[in-house]
């Protein structure tokens, strides 16, 4: 069993990209990457549009989203652990939950950017 469960939007190009990456840092095999669209409906933890609309996460059985759910995929990956261990202060992840806030609104025109430039 992974220590962490992350979903992501698969059809999503930018969304992809970032998680090929976070696979290829994965190097303990610690995250289970699941992509969304496919699952049936009792493989979602809650519903699929709220899973589309933010990043979640599940570790040590809570679910988490936004800026929590990345801080516990950094802990997974060591490179990233120090990261995503400074986001237990609640003023980091207050700050870190912002800054997602704000990539929230711009992640459509991401989204159309990165579907013009196939990964290599």
């Amino acid at each position: 069993m992974h220590p962490v469960t992350v979903w992501y939007d698969g059809q999503c190009p930018l969304c992809v990209r970032e998680i090929a990456l976070m696979q290829r840092l994965d190097r303990r095999g610690r995250i289970d990457f699941v992509a969304i669209e496919g699952l049936g409906d009792g493989a979602c933890p809650i519903d699929r549009a709220e899973l589309l609309a933010r990043f979640h996460a599940r570790e040590g059985g809570q679910l988490l989203s936004g800026a929590a759910a990345f801080a516990a995929m950094w802990r997974a990956i060591p490179l990233l652990r120090p990261l995503g261990l400074a986001a237990r202060n609640h003023v980091v992840l207050a700050l870190l939950e912002r800054g997602y806030r704000g990539f929230l609104r711009v992640r459509p025109r991401l989204q159309r950017w990165t579907r013009r430039f196939p990964p290599a």
